[in-house]
């Protein structure tokens, strides 16, 4: 059978019918790689595969609409994130670092869902005893008869086992993994994932059955593979986390169905994945230790206000260029605080080491933290406590406050844990003249 050489870029898709050094479509060097396209000698033959409906026009007055039927996972974190739980007949691609918990989430799900539907696991990783043994330590329940599994990495046998069983849902652990022989390239290769998800996506469509897809991560955070399977795929998520802490994170980056700004908060344990529904006791401190460095701060994850804890220290460097590590938030970031600081404020931390670190794990990007952090490492800096109080705003080159979204509910959520002094732009106008008046005082209790 005729077939052509192609080389394809890994990090973007790009094609080109020569070797290029440079990718031009992303930049990247010495990406593409060769590999053989040719028409499949087998087709996957199913039971839809013969019906082709024909392409017809509709006036949009015409089209019937109807919300979306949504499978609840039973874990509300998870049902959040992806806008109300599961569309029948989306696809959903799950990234992640190795060993974060990707394939422990999807398991519990996939064992509660069993309870009352038939869920089928695919896994191309695992042989069945090792997900075995890992059910056993996530449920004690042994009834587990419409839990189906099977350990496999061919693409064609993955789609026909899906169309025979018609589960409630599929789970394929990894898309990496998955590999057919009408395609050269071993599996992970561009044609082999794009083959693959496009298999999967039109099994899911036709059949409304929905289909999660776990995907690997480069080591610059992005789904391994060619760029289009998160274009192809209908909602995109992350799973996250710091390896040497218990807490998990699951963002969504894409959703057809939903919001993309909610997160779910887990934390890892010995039994699996737990849910926090009150993220305050992971990202706060000791609530009785009232220690200087130390200032807390209201950040929005999506619809959700939690509180979380800055912390910081200042120690005299004896080395010419002083050390700026920030842990939790960006490191430019910290460095223009600290310019404000001790342009605005005139405080000495040009010959001082600055550490600043989120409690928790949590990593910020909401600017309205930005007072939190300057607080915190005046507190640090002067020695005064300044514990039992909120911090709320962003902070200007020229040390001006300025409001921050959804203020009011940020404010509710700390009055809601107790808290009664709250700082933020509605009561000053500038950094300067806060810091001013907490020097004049010991400490704030």
């Amino acid at each position: 059978m005729k077939s052509k050489i192609s080389f394809v870029c890994q990090e973007c898709g790009y094609e080109s019918p020569k070797y290029l050094g440079k990718c031009p479509e992303c930049g990247e060097w010495n990406t593409l790689v060769e590999f053989k396209v040719q028409k499949s000698k087998v087709k996957i033959e199913s039971q839809f595969s013969s019906e082709r409906k024909e392409a017809s026009v509709k006036k949009l007055s015409e089209i019937a609409f109807s919300e979306k039927d949504r499978i609840l996972t039973g874990y509300s974190e998870v049902d959040n994130v992806l806008g109300g739980g599961i569309v029948k007949g989306s696809v959903i691609l799950l990234a992640g670092d190795p060993g974060i918990g990707k394939s422990t989430l999807l398991l519990q799900i996939g064992l509660n869902l069993s309870k009352k539907n038939k869920v089928l696991y695919i896994s191309g990783e695992e042989s069945e005893e090792q997900i075995k043994m890992r059910s056993k330590r996530i449920s004690k329940d042994s009834k587990d008869d419409n839990f189906l599994l099977a350990s496999l990495n061919d693409t064609n046998q993955a789609f026909e086992m899906i169309e025979k069983t018609k589960p409630l849902i599929a789970i394929i652990d990894s898309i990496q993994t998955m590999e057919s022989e009408d395609l050269t390239g071993l599996s992970g290769s561009v044609g082999q994932v794009r083959y693959a998800a496009s298999s999967f996506i039109k099994l899911a469509k036709t059949l409304g059955i929905p289909i999660i897809l776990v995907g690997h991560v480069t080591k610059e955070g992005m789904v391994a593979g060619p760029m289009v399977l998160s274009h192809m795929v209908d909602t995109l998520l992350f799973f996250e986390g710091e390896k040497l802490t218990s807490t998990r994170i699951l963002r969504s980056l894409k959703n057809r169905f939903g919001p993309i700004d909610e997160v779910g908060i887990f934390a890892m344990n010995e039994s699996g994945l737990a849910e926090i529904k009150d993220p305050e006791q992971l990202f706060l401190g000791q609530k009785n230790l009232n220690t200087p460095g130390s200032v807390l701060t209201v950040t929005m994850e999506g619809t959700r206000a939690f509180t979380v804890e800055i912390q910081a220290l200042t120690v005299f460097s004896k080395l010419p260029m002083p050390r700026r590590v920030a842990n939790g938030i960006d490191r430019g970031r910290l460095e223009l605080l600290l310019a404000v600081l001790q342009k605005q404020c005139r405080l000495p931390i040009d010959a001082m080491d600055v550490f600043v670190n989120v409690a928790g794990g949590l990593r910020l990007s909401d600017t309205s933290s930005d007072l939190a952090i300057c607080l915190a490492i005046f507190s640090s800096l002067k020695n005064i406590p300044l514990s039992k109080t909120i911090a709320i705003s962003e902070v200007g080159l020229l040390g001006e406050l300025r409001s921050t979204p959804f203020f009011e509910k940020r404010v509710k959520q700390a009055i809601k844990l107790g808290f009664k002094k709250i700082f933020s732009s509605k009561e000053y106008k500038t950094l300067p003249s806060l810091i001013n008046q907490l020097g004049k005082i010991k400490s704030l209790n």
